[in-house]
C-alpha cells in the first residue's frame, strides 16, 4: 500500500507539472496551500507498534510539490501536548527568515493546540528539497519531500523521464525517541542507535517481521527514471547503490550538477541527490533487484550496522497486481557495488566528482574573492561530571561537542525576535572567527589536549553582502568523524577540502572557484576540512549546525547574523502576526 501511496504521489506531481495554472495574486505569484496537522498515528515496525508523531497521520509526511516563484503557505495546527516547529530545508528563506523553523533561532516553538503559518516563496530554486520538524528529535519520524518543479526543461538532456521517484532514507527506534534523547541528555552519553533504516518509512525483510514492510518500486524495462534521493537519517550517513544498475548524479541540495555515472552514492544527513537510473538490465525470473542502504562509519561510537533494503521490480505481462509488491524469498545478495561501512576512499572520490553545471541558464555564482574569512573548528568535547549524577560519556564524562571551543546553547527567546526587536538578549556577536589555540588539530591526543568548552549562545554577524569563506575543521578530539554542517539561509559553494590541517597559505592555491559544487549542506572530511564560500544576501538570523543530531544537542552549532542592507529590499520582513510567542 505504501509503495502504492508513493507512486500515486508521483503521478499527482507529474500531472501538476504539465498542467498551467493560474496565478492566484494580482503580481502573478502562484499561492499554493497547505495544511499540516502534526498528530500521534500508532504504527508497527520492526516487531513493534508505537505512537509516532506524524503529519497528517502520514510517515512520512506528505509530499510538498510546488513550481520555482511559488508562494508557499503551510498552515501548521499542533495537535499534540508538546512544542514543535517545522524547517523547510535548503528553502532560502529570502527575508523570510520568521519562515524558517528552527526552535528559538528564528522562531519560539508552537505549543500544543496552537496554528502557525508558514508563509514564504520559492526564488530561484528548483529540484528536490525535504522539510523536517526543527525541535528536539522529532525530525526522527516528522519529514518529508519537498519539489520544486522548474519553469524551464531540465538542462541534462535526458531521455523521456517516465516518473520521478522520491526515496527518503530515515532511521527507526523499537523505544520512544524523546526517551532515547532524554537519556542522552540526562547521562551525557551516547544515544542507543536505532533498530533500522528505513526507505520510505520501510525497513525492508533484512530486519524481523518485515517481510510485508518493503518498499517495492516497479519499473519498466528501457525506460528512464529520476530517483529523487533525500537522507533524512538522524544520527547516519549512508551509501546507497541498486544491484546491476548504474546512476547518473545531475542534482546535489536543489542544484542542477555536470552529470556523471556512479556505481552507488554518499549521502549525508541533510543532503538530497538527483539520479537518472535507466531500466537497460535483463531481469531473472522474479524480476528483481536489491537498492539498499548501510552507514558510512566514521565514528567508534555505538552505531546502527544493519542495511535496509528494497526492490526495483521490471514490470512483465506476466506479473499480476496482487504479486508485484511482494518481495523474493530470501536470501537477499547485497549489491556489489555497494561500498563497505569504512570506504573512505569511495566517499572522498564521489564528493570530489561533483560539480556544478555552470551554464549560461544556471551559472556557478562563486565568490571568487573575499572580505572575511572564518576557521572554526568542529569537536566533540568531555566535561567532568557534576557532583552527585552519573555520567556515561567516555572516562565517566559527559560528552559535548563545539565549534572553535563554543558549546550552543539555545536561549529561551529566539535570536531572530531578539535581533529584530533589539530586545536585551542572551546572546553576543563575538563568535571567535579562529581557533582559541594553534596546534595539530588532527593529530592530538584525544583525551589529554584541549578538552576545555565554553558554553553560551555567540553568534557571527556581517554586514550585508559580505563575501564570506568559513573552513570547517575537523578534529580528532575523541574522535574524527564526517560531520555534515547546515547552513540555514544560504546555498555555499565548496570550493575545497582535504585530510590533515587546513593550511590558510597553500590550501587557497588549490581551491575549485571556476564550478564548485553549490549545496547547503557540506560533508566535512573524517580528519579533514571543507572551505565553503557564499553570499551574505539574505538578512536574518541563521542557524549553522552539525546535522546528526546528537551532535547538535551537545552544541555544535552556532548563530549567524547577516545585518539588513541599505534598501528596503534587503531587510528582513515584518513578523507574520501570528508567530508563536515564548
Amino acid at each position: 500500500m505504501e509503495s502504492l501511496f508513493y507512486q500515486l504521489i508521483v503521478l499527482v506531481a507529474i500531472l501538476a507539472f504539465a498542467l498551467p495554472e493560474a496565478p492566484s495574486s494580482a503580481s502573478g505569484t502562484v499561492i499554493k496551500h497547505f495544511h499540516f496537522n502534526v498528530e500521534w498515528k500508532t504504527v508497527t515496525r520492526v516487531c513493534h507498534t508505537k505512537p509516532v508523531l506524524t503529519v497528517n497521520g502520514k510517515y512520512p509526511g506528505p509530499t510538498i510539490a510546488v513550481h520555482e516563484g511559488d508562494n508557499v503557505q503551510v498552515i501548521v495546527t499542533n495537535k499534540i501536548a508538546r512544542n514543535t516547529t517545522i524547517h523547510w530545508h535548503g528553502v532560502r528563506q529570502l527575508r523570510t527568515g520568521w519562515a524558517d523553523g528552527p526552535a528559538y533561532i528564528t522562531q519560539c516553538p508552537i505549543g500544543g493546540g496552537k496554528t502557525y503559518t508558514y508563509n514564504f516563496t520559492v526564488v530561484d530554486q528548483r529540484g528536490t528539497l525535504w522539510w523536517h520538524a526543527h525541535f528536539s528529535w522529532q525530525r526522527a519520524s516528522v519529514y518529508g519531500a519537498f519539489i520544486i518543479y522548474p519553469r524551464m526543461p531540465f538542462p541534462f538532456s535526458p531521455p523521456l523521464i517516465q516518473a520521478q521517484i522520491p526515496i527518503i532514507f530515515g532511521e527507526w527506534w523499537n523505544g520512544d525517541i524523546e526517551a532515547v534523547e532524554n537519556e542522552m541528555t540526562l547521562y551525557g552519553g551516547g544515544p542507543n542507535s536505532s533498530d533500522a533504516y528505513t526507505i520510505n518509512g520501510l525497513p525492508g525483510p533484512l530486519y524481523p517481521c518485515s517481510i510485508k514492510d518493503t518498499f517495492i518500486q516497479t519499473i519498466e524495462r528501457g525506460k528512464t527514471y529520476l530517483l529523487r534521493i533525500i537522507n533524512a537519517a538522524l544520527n547516519d550517513e549512508l551509501f546507497f547503490a541498486i544491484a546491476n544498475h548504474t546512476l547518473t548524479v545531475v542534482e546535489i541540495d536543489a542544484v542542477y550538477t555536470k552529470p556523471f555515472t556512479t556505481s552507488s552514492i554518499l549521502i549525508t544527513p541533510g543532503q538530497t541527490t538527483n539520479v537518472l537510473l535507466t531500466a537497460d538490465q535483463i531481469p531473472d525470473s522474479n524480476g528483481m533487484f536489491v537498492m539498499a542502504a548501510r552507514p558510512y562509519l566514521t565514528s567508534v561510537f555505538p552505531f546502527d550496522n544493519s542495511t535496509t533494503i528494497g526492490f526495483l521490480k521490471y514490470k512483465t505481462t506476466t506479473t499480476s497486481r496482487s504479486q508485484t509488491n511482494k518481495p523474493p524469498m530470501p536470501p537477499y545478495t547485497l549489491p556489489s557495488n555497494l561500498p563497505e561501512m569504512k570506504d573512505t576512499l569511495f566517499a572522498t572520490q564521489f564528493l570530489n566528482n561533483l560539480r556544478s553545471l555552470g551554464s549560461k541558464d544556471y551559472p556557478c555564482r562563486v565568490p571568487k574573492k573575499i572580505d572575511k574569512r572564518v576557521i572554526t573548528t568542529i569537536s566533540l568535547n568531555l566535561q567532568d561530571c557534576p557532583l552527585n549524577q552519573t555520567c556515561k560519556g567516555y572516562s565517566n564524562k559527559r560528552f559535548y561537542a563545539s565549534m572553535n571551543n563554543q558549546s550552543f546553547i539555545r536561549p529561551s527567546v529566539s535570536i531572530l525576535e531578539s535581533h529584530y526587536r533589539n530586545l536585551k538578549s542572551e546572546f553576543t556577536s563575538d563568535f571567535p572567527e579562529m581557533p582559541p589555540n594553534t596546534f595539530n588539530y588532527t593529530g592530538v591526543n584525544p583525551v589529554t589536549e584541549n578538552m576545555n568548552t565554553e558554553f553560551g549562545t555567540k553568534v557571527l554577524e556581517v554586514p550585508f553582502g559580505t563575501r564570506l569563506e568559513i573552513v570547517l575543521q575537523d578534529t580528532n578530539f575523541l574522535n574524527p568523524e564526517n560531520h555534515p554542517i547546515h547552513v540555514h539561509g544560504h546555498n555555499f559553494f565548496i570550493v575545497g577540502s582535504g585530510f590533515g590541517n587546513f593550511d590558510a597559505e597553500k590550501d587557497p592555491k588549490g581551491y575549485n572557484v571556476v564550478d564548485p559544487p553549490e549545496r547547503n549542506t557540506v560533508a566535512v572530511p573524517m580528519g579533514g576540512w571543507a572551505a565553503i564560500r557564499l553570499y551574505a544576501d539574505n538578512p536574518g538570523v541563521w542557524f549553522v549546525h552539525c546535522h546528526l543530531e546528537e551532535h547538535t544537542s551537545w552544541g555544535l552549532a552556532m548563530g549567524f547574523i547577516v545585518k539588513s542592507g541599505k534598501e528596503a529590499s534587503q531587510s528582513l520582513l515584518p513578523p507574520p502576526s501570528d508567530l508563536p510567542p515564548c
